[in-house]
Order: structure tokens, then C-alpha cells, then sequence
């Protein structure tokens, strides 16, 4: 039995922020958080990446229990250590302390050597003039694509 390509993806991130610059990460699991990150049964939507001692963590990344997993199952929703080299670390660290940034996962994915990798972007926050753009320039996309079709 093959597995599906996982690709799991925050839809919600680029209509709240304006995507600075992305980074890909390793993150540290627990047994079977990989295994259930492979069967596709994680959600991004709300999680966000905060600083604790010099490293990079994730919060709210809710991955769901592994179905045949035993007494031994991971915690669903707990904080997961994010593997970026001390010079990424430094970057991001210099640009949250600016006013209206922050770091948010937008894509999680299995890489073809099998390992869980998080696409995270520094990002600005939208205000709604923002936002109600956004979705005219999609509307005014799909109109476009319907008309060449």
C-alpha cells in the first residue's frame, strides 16, 4: 500500500498576511507524529512559530492521533522544536523584534528522503483593505481564466 504525496497547506495564510520571505524547516517528532503526518491528518491553520531560548518552536500545529497507535500516542497539540541553521535562527529573530512581523507555517510536506518538512514564512498581518483587495484581484483572475477556457 502506497502512501498519498503529503502536502498539507495553510489556505488561510496568504489571505490574513503579505508572505515576506520562506524558509523550509525540519521539525522535531515524536514516534507517531510522522505517521500520522504521512496519512495526511494534520491541520495549519491556526498554528504560529514563537522564540524560547534562542530556538524556534511551533505552537497550535494540531496533528491527530496516530489511529493504531497504543498507550504510547503523542500529544495532539504540543510544542515541536523547528530545525533551521543559526544563521536563519538570527534572521528571523532580528526581524520579529520590528513591529508587525511574525513567522507563520504555510505548507507541510514529506520530502522524497521521507522526512516531515514545515515551509514557514515571515510575514506582515493584512488590514482589511488588504484583504477585500485580495479578493477582488482572485475574482478578477478567475474571470480571465474562464474567458481563455
Amino acid at each position: 500500500m502506497s502512501l498519498p504525496k503529503v502536502n498539507i497547506k495553510n489556505k488561510r495564510a496568504s489571505f490574513e498576511y503579505f508572505l515576506v520571505e520562506r524558509f523550509v524547516a525540519g521539525i522535531q517528532l515524536q514516534g507517531t507524529e510522522i505517521k500520522s503526518i504521512r496519512y495526511g491528518k494534520a491541520n495549519l491553520s491556526d498554528a504560529y512559530c514563537v522564540f524560547i531560548d534562542n530556538e524556534l518552536f511551533v505552537r497550535n500545529l494540531h496533528i491527530s492521533e496516530y489511529t493504531l497507535g497504543t498507550h504510547y500516542n503523542h500529544v495532539v497539540k504540543r510544542d515541536r522544536k523547528l530545525l533551521l541553521n543559526k544563521k536563519e535562527l538570527k534572521k528571523l529573530q532580528i526581524k520579529i523584534n520590528e513591529k508587525g512581523f511574525t513567522i507563520i507555517p504555510t505548507k507541510l510536506f514529506v520530502n522524497d528522503r521521507g522526512l516531515a518538512k514545515l515551509e514557514i514564512a515571515l510575514a506582515k498581518g493584512k488590514h482589511t483593505y488588504d484583504k477585500r483587495e485580495t479578493i477582488k484581484q482572485k475574482d478578477i483572475q478567475r474571470d480571465t481564466d474562464r474567458e481563455r477556457s
